[in-house]
């Protein structure tokens, strides 16, 4: 399968964020330590109340140059004209989200998934327990190893990624990496942002 180049393929620093009521300047203070790509996942809020905050979303990512990704819905995707829709195992088969005309990722978990996958951009984790993934099992550094050498298509190592193991998973042959909580919950998103964008930087993409 032959693809455009992917926008995800330069982005090495992933933020995945769910609606909060400092949003645009989050997103702006996390944009200005080194995120470029980054996810709006919300499961908690109804279609009425998501809408906004996708456009949002859209208006602060746009003005600050980086990718927009919508978690699960392709609809809402296509609607607010994101750059991506990321779908995991479980959700609307990669070909189907297509439909909807916007780029996919897809989440992996195991070598198998890695090398089915058919989306423009894949995640590989979680990589380390996490609360975000409650219930689903750590696959550890030897699955990022493994995509280091199999994945065909950019990757991000995800799952309870921060500055106290980025080093490791850099180590294990990551060269992006997507997180929650180590920007999201920081008191200084963007300092912790910079921090983690300085240590994926010592190493080239690939």
């Amino acid at each position: 399968m032959s693809r455009a180049p992917s926008p995800a393929a330069d982005a090495r620093l992933y933020l995945i964020t769910a609606a909060r009521p400092d949003l645009g300047e989050f997103l702006e203070a996390a944009v200005r330590g080194g995120v470029d790509l980054v996810q709006l996942r919300e499961k908690e809020l109804a279609d009425p109340e998501l809408v906004p905050v996708l456009h949002e979303a859209r208006q602060a990512t746009r003005r600050l140059g980086v990718p927009l990704v919508v978690n699960d819905r392709p609809d809402l995707a296509a609607l607010v004209r994101a750059d991506y829709v990321h779908v995991g195992q479980d959700d609307l088969p990669v070909d189907v989200a297509g439909r909807f005309g916007v780029p996919v990722g897809l989440s992996t978990h195991a070598p198998g998934e890695i090398d089915a996958a058919e989306a423009d951009y894949i995640g590989v984790g979680p990589v380390y327990v996490t609360p975000t993934k409650e219930g689903r099992p750590a696959v550890g550094l030897e699955l990022v190893r493994y995509a280091a050498v199999h994945a065909r298509q950019p990757w991000f190592a995800i799952g309870g990624i921060d500055e106290s193991n980025v080093a490791e998973v850099i180590e294990a042959g990551a060269r992006r990496i997507a997180v929650v909580r180590a920007i999201g919950d920081a008191p200084d998103p963007e300092a912790a942002a910079a921090r983690l964008a300085e240590a994926l930087s010592r190493e080239p993409l690939v």
